[in-house]
């Protein structure tokens, strides 16, 4: 068996709060336990998804939150992969439980941002690729996102329009979302009016930096079968892929592709492998999907998302789009969270926030944004330096 139990879910609400980040984790957490009436001193084991832009204690995020939640004697550990960071954790946890090694785990991530969009650390930092390409490119996220739109419109035919109507969809479904930063809805016409930040996108269309928290309880399911929950939501697989020689598709903060000269190009490239391999570990295919949550840093993002994953064919974005079928009540709704468009970064805190989405779907409490006969989801992300996941929950 290689299913676990998603027992608890719980969130800290998304915006600016100038808080220490642990106090959002901190409430993810608390709502979590309470979702799976689980005991903090029951829990086995805490695994963070870290931090790294406020100091020591981003370091060491399992440890930072389980003192803050009362020192009891869990075991600890601490993942980073970047925005990838939570889907590692969880990770992390899912093993040991598969493993037999605990029966019951705490899961969370937490973050506070700075103003505007994210930087690089200080310092002198040559060997930090990631350094480099804001240093020696001036390639800030936004400018990175430009440029995949740009080659979405110069190799598929995206127009404006069609990035436009990613975030009037999100937007939309965000509304009736309480964790949500930014609950209104927009018209293509305000997208459009909303000023250029990385041409073809707008400032509506490109995602901001959030604080905000996400914890998830998961078990055994004979643990869960001992509590009384007999028909939990289940992880059924989780993959945590990097890319494959050669990489053929620039991604920043690489600076240039790998030949392919001399050597074939891989079956698929790096985002489409993320979902493939939790696919083959499932059983489960994207005709199989309910629902799904993707990394929409840009608009123009979430329409590469929907071929990565196998809802469509390369080039037929724009026509699941436009056909109603990835808003809810559509064929395969996307985002019904309202996406990052919707929520910003919570970078070690959105991996988690994904899984929260779907579990609530699958448990039919996602309120007026839920998705009707939900039984299977999925979530994708990438994090910088080649970190991917995908999780695959069913019901």
């Amino acid at each position: 068996m290689s299913d676990v139990a998603v027992l608890g879910v719980g969130m800290h609400p998304w915006g600016k709060w100038g808080r220490n980040f642990v106090e959002y984790g901190v409430v993810a957490a608390h709502a979590a336990l309470a979702d799976a009436n689980v005991d903090w001193r029951d829990v086995q084991l805490v695994c963070g998804a870290d931090t790294m832009r406020n100091g020591y204690p981003g370091y060491v995020a399992g440890a930072t939150f389980a003192q803050a939640l009362g020192w009891q004697g869990a075991a600890v550990s601490s993942s980073y992969a970047a925005c990838a960071s939570g889907a590692t954790a969880l990770n992390a946890a899912r093993a040991q439980i598969l493993g037999g090694l605990c029966d019951v785990a705490l899961v969370v991530g937490a973050d506070t941002t700075p103003k505007g969009f994210l930087a690089p650390n200080a310092g002198d930092r040559p060997d930090d690729p990631d350094w480099l390409r804001f240093r020696l490119l001036g390639a800030s996220n936004p400018t990175y996102w430009g440029m995949y739109a740009r080659r979405r419109m110069e190799m598929f035919g995206a127009t404006p329009e069609d990035f436009a109507r990613v975030k009037v969809k999100n937007a939309r479904h965000g509304v009736s979302n309480p964790n949500a930063r930014y609950r209104k809805e927009v018209t293509e016409a305000e997208v459009a009016a909303s000023p250029m930040v990385s041409d073809p996108l707008r400032l509506l269309e490109v995602c901001a930096t959030s604080d905000g928290g996400a914890a998830l309880i998961i078990s055994s399911l004979e643990y869960a079968k001992a509590h009384g929950v007999t028909d939990p939501v289940r992880i059924a697989a989780i993959s945590t892929v990097t890319p494959s020689y050669p990489n053929t598709l620039i991604d920043m903060p690489n600076f240039s592709t790998d030949s392919s000269f001399g050597v074939a190009a891989p079956e698929r490239g790096f985002r489409d492998s993320i979902a493939h391999a939790a696919y083959e570990k499932s059983g489960i295919g994207p005709e199989d999907l309910d629902l799904a949550e993707v990394y929409d840093l840009s608009t123009a993002l979430e329409l590469d998302w929907y071929e990565n994953i196998g809802l469509c064919k390369e080039g037929e974005a724009e026509q699941l789009l436009n056909a109603g079928d990835t808003t809810i009540g559509g064929r395969i709704p996307v985002n019904p969270s309202g996406g990052l468009g919707s929520f910003g970064e919570a970078v070690p805190a959105q991996a988690i926030a994904q899984v929260c989405e779907i579990a609530w779907h699958l448990r039919g409490e996602a309120g007026e944004r839920q998705v009707e006969g939900a039984k299977v989801g999925l979530t994708v992300n990438q994090g910088l330096f080649g970190h991917g996941s995908c999780v695959i929950l069913k019901k």
